[in-house]
Formats: C-alpha cells, sequence, structure tokens
C-alpha cells in the first residue's frame, strides 16, 4: 500500500514539474549582429599621382630696332609627355542638389607636373634665327566643384596655374650667337573630369585641362639691334590619367551584441 502511494505521488510530482516547465518562457541563442556598411562619402584628404600628355601653342613676335628690319610672326607647338603628384582635399554636402542624392562635393586641390614639352622653330630670314620653347616644370592651385552619384564624381575645376619656361635662342650667320632665358610663368587654367572610387580608399579618374600663361617679353642679343625683342603668348592643353588614395575619414559602427 505504502509503496502505491510513493509510486503515485513521484507520479504527481513529475507531471506538475513538466507542466511548470512548460510555463517557463523560451530562451533562444542572441542573433548575431551584422554592422551595417559604412555611407560612401568623398570628403577628406587625399593623394595621388597623374600621367599624360600635354600640347601647346608659343605664338612669337619678332620685331628689331631697325625700322628697315623684317618684323616676323611665328610660333611653336611644344608638345610631350607630363606627369606628377597631386594633394587635395574633398568635402561632400549630401543632398544639396537636384540630380543625384549623394550631393556637392567641392574641394581644393594643388598639383605639380614634370614634363618634355619641347619644339623648335627656325626662321630663315637675314640673319638666320632658331628658337627652341621648353617647359620643365609647372603645377596648379585650383578649386574643384562636382555632382557626386554615390562613386561617381563628375567635377569643374579651375584656378592659378605655374609653369617654369626656357627658351633657346639660336642667331645664326654673321654672329653664331646662343642665348637661353627661363621665366617662371603666372597664369589660368580651367577644365574638368571623371573619378570613380574603386575602394573606400583608392579612385581612379581623368582630366582635361586648358591652360594660358599669359604674354611676355624676351630680349636675347640685347647688344645686337638684329633680333632686340621676342614676344611670346603661351598656352597649352593637357589630358591625364590620375590614380589617388583618399584617407577615410569615418569610422564603421562598433559590434555590439543585442540580448
Amino acid at each position: 500500500m505504502r509503496r502505491q502511494i510513493l509510486l503515485a505521488s513521484v507520479g504527481a510530482i513529475a507531471i506538475a514539474g513538466s507542466a511548470f516547465a512548460a510555463d517557463l518562457p523560451y530562451r533562444a541563442p542572441p542573433p548575431v549582429y551584422l554592422p551595417p556598411a559604412p555611407v560612401f562619402t568623398w570628403t577628406g584628404i587625399y593623394l595621388g599621382g597623374q600621367i599624360g600628355y600635354a600640347w601647346g601653342r608659343d605664338g612669337i613676335d619678332i620685331s628689331t630696332l631697325d625700322p628697315a628690319a623684317p618684323f616676323f610672326t611665328t610660333g611653336t607647338n611644344p608638345n610631350g609627355v607630363i606627369g606628377g603628384a597631386h594633394l587635395g582635399y574633398n568635402y561632400q554636402f549630401p543632398g544639396w542638389n537636384w540630380f543625384s542624392s549623394s550631393g556637392i562635393v567641392i574641394g581644393l586641390e594643388g598639383s605639380v607636373d614634370g614634363t618634355s614639352l619641347s619644339k623648335t622653330v627656325s626662321l630663315f630670314g637675314v640673319p638666320f634665327l632658331a628658337i627652341r620653347s621648353r617647359e620643365d616644370v609647372q603645377g596648379s592651385i585650383r578649386g574643384r566643384l562636382g555632382l557626386a552619384f554615390d562613386r561617381i564624381l563628375i567635377y569643374g575645376t579651375g584656378g592659378a596655374a605655374f609653369s617654369n619656361v626656357k627658351d633657346d635662342y639660336a642667331l645664326g650667320d654673321p654672329f653664331n650667337l646662343q642665348e637661353s632665358i627661363t621665366k617662371t610663368r603666372t597664369g589660368w587654367t580651367v577644365g574638368g573630369g571623371l573619378e570613380y572610387a574603386v575602394t573606400y580608399n583608392w579612385s581612379i579618374g581623368a582630366e582635361y585641362r586648358y591652360s594660358d600663361f599669359g604674354r611676355f617679353n624676351d630680349f636675347p642679343f640685347g647688344s645686337i639691334a638684329s633680333v632686340p625683342l621676342a614676344r611670346h603668348h603661351l598656352t597649352e592643353n593637357q589630358v591625364q590619367a590620375r590614380l589617388s588614395y583618399h584617407f577615410v575619414t569615418f569610422a564603421p559602427p562598433p559590434v555590439v551584441a543585442k540580448y
């Protein structure tokens, strides 16, 4: 009899425990938190390099102090490879235009290039004269204004341009003289480009610019009345491919597990 009562009590306790366990809330393991990918932005400092081709026009007027001497109007077309480095800063205003939800990008950029631009022109007057125009180093400080379409940036650019100009003069028979005159010219430049961000840090692009370094005068062989004045006007076109590294200015959100 006691055994039956004991078995009945154990059974009742087991049933009650099962019912109580069924009433307890189920605690599943916490879900794995995946942080959202950071939103791409053009804001930040960047630096990189560029290489391309440039072609120009150096219009030259040759005059003398002698009214009876001939007046020459000529020019050279220097061209060659151009390449160097650039450093800049962009700031993106999200949603500040009607064309793209990514916004407007403004910036400031400085660049420096070494060039192989060179060309020689010869005048077979009396006396013979040859002029070689060269540019070995040039640079610019420019503003940039563009429209961002996520990782694509279309922009215009313009500002001040600088060039180290060298003109070599050779005066033939009967003088057989040579002289080289170097000047640093300041002018203006304007153009535009397209840039694409391959990753958050790296972008590639292409840019075209037109530069005008103004008018300037050379006085080669000043002691000879035959060629006292060479009046120049130097302009240039350039097309370059660009590669830039962007320093990321945002940090991904911290990983926080939610329970």
